[in-house]
């Protein structure tokens, strides 16, 4: 690729720095207003990479990389930054902490009325939102683990103390995200018979094949999910009734707090757990970042460290259950019969029979999942990356968009998605989704981060760059935003809006693709079968060639071509002990090898002619 992920990473915290810090204060909320959610990406903008490159590391100031310290001069020096990210991440956990000591994750501002004439009520700007809770794990983990690291550099007992201090608000905010994962998580039941049942089935059967069969087929095939839901014990979700076979059912998490969730038993000190009235449905938007948030509850980060104690262990063992859980059930819907996958049949239609393009990406981003964590076969990604290229197509990233071109509106204003139980408090609420073109960059690159084809991942690594153009062009160019996203109007030109305040929303999930990057560039090269036995075959003649030489001319005596024979030997033993991982690196000092000793057996020949 053609990326330089740390390059496009400094250039955003350059970016980001200046935005964020002025005049010495700093300062929150971007192009939609400040909030739980906006005001977590601003700051992750600035911690995912430092908590997941060790090249961008801000919790030893000693060990700070000079270029990042430049890009991060208006932050301060090695020694001030971190300690200016430890004030600002303790006003953000103290800013969303209400007077009981209970962690919010409301929506504020991000939230919008169905009806344009409609106000958002002041009950429901409070309402808690599955985006928040997913935000504060990756949040709350990364301060943790920043906190536990730059310890080991602080003296100053008042410093000491601040981090005491936020390690424990940092520590409650992930327990009460965790309980609220748990209690949005919904199963939805029903007949094969009815509207949804019948949406469904239409949907996995791309063949034609009896409704009976396909409905005998498909539950044979969802039943491990659903004797897994059957076994849950804590939260939302574990309320139906699964032991009658004859229901279909999908899971995944709603949009907030399930109406009527029960609270969760625990130790851990979190206040009040509110009433929610979220519809127990599944969302896929929601469930896509809901995975999202999730996976990093059991990275390697957060076991190395220790970041969770045992009654957040306990927590997060029920919430990987539902995640694997859910992961499984879409797989198994998305990639389900022999012939044209269900995900392959674009656009996704959802069981109450709405259509979209998003829904595509929505179901394709858990089947990328699912794929990474399974280490999948390439014939499956194989098939995957069609569905990527077929979106990037329909969407716009890839080809021209003409005017009054449809798919425009994914990008802005965006796709509405209605908060349904919302209404209980006010009018029907809505959530605007506009990541539709990075959300699709993010899974390409997570797919091309395990192919084993050759063929595969090029064609992968070729659409990623593809949409990354794209992405580049959609970055601001002046004002406050300058250096971060979004400005979909530098591709279509039909919008006809130009922001000046950037987009949290957006920049933080650049920053999620350009880490993904740098993390990927930074793994072994992928080895070709073929290339490994070409390489070894090559070896073998040279290794066999130079044992000719030695014969000749030893090395023990003290002829002028002494030096050149032991370089050929140790090139050759440094490409045997790589050639497993680095095959075509094997073959070029091989082949550098056999160059030499040609010249040896030329030179001796021309001497005896002689």
């Amino acid at each position: 690729m053609r990326l330089q992920p740390r390059q496009q990473l400094l250039e955003l915290w350059e970016a980001a720095a200046r935005t964020s810090f002025r005049d010495g204060t700093w300062a929150w909320g971007g192009r939609d207003g400040s909030n739980s959610i906006s005001d977590a990406e601003q700051l992750l903008c600035f911690m995912y990479p430092a908590s997941e490159l060790p090249g961008f590391r801000l919790d030893t100031p000693d060990e700070t990389a000079d270029d990042v310290l430049v890009a991060l001069e208006s932050l301060g020096d090695a020694v001030e930054i971190p300690k200016l990210m430890l004030q600002t991440m303790h006003k953000y956990f103290s800013t969303y902490t209400a007077e009981d000591g209970r962690p919010l994750f409301t929506g504020g501002s991000y939230f919008q009325t169905a009806d344009e004439d409609a106000k958002v009520s002041p009950e429901q700007l409070h309402l808690d939102v599955v985006d928040s809770f997913s935000m504060s794990v990756t949040l709350a983990l990364g301060a943790l683990g920043f906190l536990k690291v730059f310890r080991r550099s602080v003296r100053r007992e008042s410093l000491l103390i601040q981090i005491g201090e936020l390690e424990k608000l940092a520590s409650r905010r992930l327990s009460a995200a965790m309980i609220g994962l748990l209690r949005s998580f919904t199963v939805n039941a029903f007949t094969p018979a009815s509207a949804q049942g019948q949406a469904l089935l239409r949907t996995v059967n791309q063949t034609g094949t009896p409704e009976h069969r396909v409905l005998a087929d498909l539950r044979r095939e969802l039943r491990p999910v659903g004797a897994g839901l059957r076994d849950l014990t804590m939260g939302s979700g574990s309320q139906v009734d699964l032991e009658n076979e004859n229901l279909l059912f999908e899971c995944g998490w709603t949009w907030g707090i399930v109406k009527d969730a029960p609270a969760i038993d625990t130790a851990l000190e979190v206040g009040p757990q509110p009433d929610g009235v979220a519809a127990d449905i599944p969302f896929l938007y929601f469930t896509v970042n809901a995975l999202v948030g999730i996976r990093d509850l059991f990275s390697e980060r957060t076991r190395v460290l220790g970041l969770l104690n045992d009654h957040q262990l306990t927590l997060a063992q029920a919430i990987q259950r539902r995640w694997d859980l859910t992961q499984l059930y879409w797989r198994t819907i998305a990639t389900y019969g022999r012939g044209t996958w269900p995900l392959e049949d674009i656009p996704w239609r959802t069981t109450d029979e709405k259509e979209s393009d998003y829904y595509s990406l929505g179901v394709t981003a858990m089947v990328v999942q699912s794929l990474v964590s399974s280490r999948a076969a390439d014939v499956d990604l194989g098939r995957v990356a069609g569905v990527l290229e077929e979106l990037a197509v329909r969407a716009r990233i890839i080809r021209r968009a003409v005017p009054g071109d449809p798919p425009v509106l994914m990008h802005s204003p965006g796709v509405p998605v209605n908060l349904h139980g919302s209404d209980t408090l006010g009018p029907n609420l809505v959530w605007v989704v506009s990541d539709f073109a990075i959300t699709l960059l993010k899974r390409t690159m997570w797919a091309a981060s395990i192919a084993q084809n050759t063929r595969t991942r090029e064609r992968l690594l070729h659409l990623t760059d593809q949409i990354w153009r794209h992405i580049r062009r959609r970055r601001c160019e002046d004002g406050n935003a300058r250096g971060l996203w979004d400005q979909p109007g530098n591709v279509f030109t039909d919008i006809g809006v130009h922001h000046e305040d950037p987009s949290w929303y957006f920049s933080e999930r650049v920053v999620e693709f350009l880490v993904s990057a740098a993390q990927a560039s930074g793994e072994q090269p992928l080895r070709s079968p073929q290339l490994v036995e070409l390489a070894l075959q090559m070896l073998s003649e040279a290794e066999h060639l130079l044992e000719q030489e030695l014969v000749t001319q030893p090395l023990s005596a003290g002829q002028t071509t002494q030096p050149k024979l032991r370089s050929i030997q140790a090139t050759l033993q440094r490409a045997r002990t790589i050639v497993g991982d680095r095959p075509a690196t094997a073959q070029a000092l091989v082949n550098g090898a056999l160059l030499d000793l040609e010249g040896l057996t030329t030179a001796r020949r021309s001497a005896a002619e002689v």
